[in-house]
């Protein structure tokens, strides 16, 4: 396998692969990365999808990738993914994916049309005192420290950074910054997750910080990613013969650890519960989604709160009884022990049923709700909120099914130990009502209006997920299997607790780069997998990001960073009449 970027590359078609029709595969997980890695199996190393097996332990494909309509619980969605145009794996697997919506139209051309007609933005990113909106006007109020302290984390190799956590690299006024205010609750960051991952996500998404106070640097399906990515990924696979089996628990991959080599030699299943095993080849290739997100996931209703459950699941035991076989396979403990009480655990779904909320959400977010585009441009944050709770509106309707005077509406709390400001409780402890009075409070209800609204106009579903942030746990080298582990001959892991160079977690990109890098290291398709967008080398962006996060100040008004401020003294004045005075005006740092 090799990484490429460009045209070249890009719209090129690999030959078919040696000895491919000799071979099969066997998928654990039917989330986004396996159904991503049995696309390319079919496109791009010409497998016959008959001979290729997913196995999902749940009666439905999707994983964290969700949205259904609970025949007595109603709506839910337990979260949503942010997408950007540089989501290079994404776009290459979906522009070969039909649209369920749009005749002769690729899952790509829908979603790039109906992007550009409603683009993406925010006219409120964060409330306070009861629905006030918070006049920002996009700054970022980081102190010459913080942006320092960035600076720093941005040039550290990432070895240096091995189990370190945010709290290590940044102090204490950071954390009071617009910047950080924004961070967290957009991405889910808390202060004792991954220095690693957030210098990663610094650099990965550097040319998007202009876009991070209004939202306007992502993108969003039309309806939840269940109905937009999902089913016509599922249909696609469907055509061309992919073997979906369900309800199969894989409780381990045994593998022979010899002479250099891994092989797997033999999957143990668990079907209708009773056990069985499948005996692999070398020409068996076996793809692992290790560990999940949404593992163990329990639900509330209006009347009763998400019943709280630390079971490990189908997807952490297989990793467990896999890492116990080798080292190369990764530490699970790391990822799903240990998670601070205090973490992000609840989500919830409210359906409101009448149009009496809808003049609050308007109120905030200054759109119609109800016209079927953009309404809050993503996450809002109660700034004063003792849960960190955040709440977002996509376009309505947000499932096909949903009836036109009806909002969708996805709240979570970061903070998931800490009482409410109206609801006395935690979120852990909340009912569906409960935590819809919450949200009704900071929206700026009337006390006496609320405990009504929220149990006869409102229908909240609470959904408790003990591993929700463990993407983000401190971690060092080795502490995530390689998609392809040295010496490996047919087996991979794929998925978000993988590891491939410089991408990002939490993410669509990520779980489709794995299972690209999988698919093409173990049949040698030949053809480039899309490198990571490289704006963390390009000056250009480097100067533009350093210019907005400094909030619009010039390098003579502030005590700037360290590497600014050498440029400043010894190269300003050598630098007339050079590219890199033109460079430093067009980011209008001078």
């Amino acid at each position: 396998m090799y990484r490429s970027n460009g045209n070249y590359e890009a719209f090129a078609r690999p030959k078919k692969p040696e000895g491919v029709e000799n071979k099969s595969a066997y998928l654990v997980g039917a989330g986004l990365a396996s159904l991503s890695a049995a696309a390319f199996l079919v496109r791009d190393g010409q497998m016959k999808g008959e001979n290729i097996h997913i196995l999902e332990e749940l009666p439905i494909s999707g994983g964290s990738l969700d949205g259904i309509l609970n025949p007595t619980r109603g709506f839910i969605i337990r979260g949503g993914r942010e997408m950007e145009n540089h989501f290079e794996c994404l776009w290459d697997l979906f522009r070969s994916v039909p649209s369920l919506e749009v005749e002769d139209a690729s899952v790509l051309d829908e979603f790039y049309w109906l992007n550009k007609e409603d683009p993406n933005s925010s006219k409120c990113r964060a409330i306070e005192n009861r629905g006030e909106r918070i006049p920002t006007d996009g700054k970022f109020t980081l102190s010459d420290a913080s942006s320092e302290e960035m600076v720093k984390l941005f040039l550290t190799a990432e070895d240096q950074l091995q189990d370190k956590k945010i709290t290590d690299v940044f102090s204490e006024e950071f954390f009071e910054s617009n910047f950080w205010l924004y961070w967290s609750s957009m991405f889910a960051f808390e202060k004792w997750h991954s220095a690693m991952e957030m210098r990663r996500y610094i650099m990965r998404f550097i040319h998007h910080i202009d876009g991070l106070p209004d939202l306007s640097a992502l993108k969003f399906t039309k309806y939840n990613q269940y109905e937009s990515l999902v089913l016509p990924l599922v249909n696609y696979l469907e055509d061309h013969n992919v073997h979906f089996q369900y309800d199969t628990v894989v409780k381990n991959v045994l593998t022979d650890s010899s002479n250099g080599k891994i092989v797997a030699r033999t999957m143990v299943l668990e079907v209708g519960g009773k056990e069985q095993q499948v005996d692999l080849t070398e020409n068996d290739l076996v793809f692992i989604t290790n560990g999940s997100i949404t593992e163990s996931t329990t639900y509330g209703d209006n009347d009763h709160p998400a019943p709280v459950n630390h079971d490990l699941g189908g997807s952490w035991s297989l990793w467990k009884n896999m890492a116990a076989q080798n080292p190369a396979f990764g530490k699970p403990e790391k990822f799903c022990e240990n998670l601070p009480e205090e973490s992000w655990f609840v989500s919830a779904t409210t359906t409101t049923l009448d149009d009496k909320v809808a003049p609050y959400i308007e109120k905030i977010s200054k759109r119609d709700p109800y016209a079927g585009k953009v309404v809050t441009g993503g996450i809002v944050t109660v700034k004063d909120s003792n849960w960190m709770l955040s709440y977002t509106l996509n376009r309505q309707p947000h499932f096909k099914a949903q009836p036109k005077d009806q909002l969708v509406v996805w709240i979570y709390g970061l903070l998931s130990n800490k009482p409410g400001n109206f609801i006395k409780k935690s979120i852990t402890e909340c009912t569906g009502s409960e935590i819809a009075q919450e949200w009704l409070y900071h929206m700026g209800v009337p006390v006496e209006e609320i405990a009504d609204l929220a149990n006869n106009s409102c229908n909240t579903i609470p959904c408790y997920m003990p591993y929700i942030t463990s993407y983000f746990m401190a971690r060092r080298e080795g502490d995530r299997p390689l998609v392809i582990p040295e010496g490996s001959q047919n087996l991979a892991f794929i998925g978000n607790f993988s590891e491939t160079e410089r991408d990002t977690v939490f993410t669509t990109e990520y779980s489709v780069r794995t299972a690209m890098e999988a698919v093409y290291s173990l049949l040698n398709v030949d053809r480039g997998v899309p490198e990571v967008f490289a704006s963390a080398y390009d000056i250009r962006t480097l100067l533009k990001s350093t210019g907005r996060l400094l909030d619009g100040k010039k390098l003579k008004d502030i005590r700037v960073p360290w590497l600014i401020k050498l440029l400043e003294k010894k190269g300003l004045e050598k630098a007339q009449g050079t590219m890199i005075i033109e460079l430093l005006k067009d980011a209008d740092l001078l």
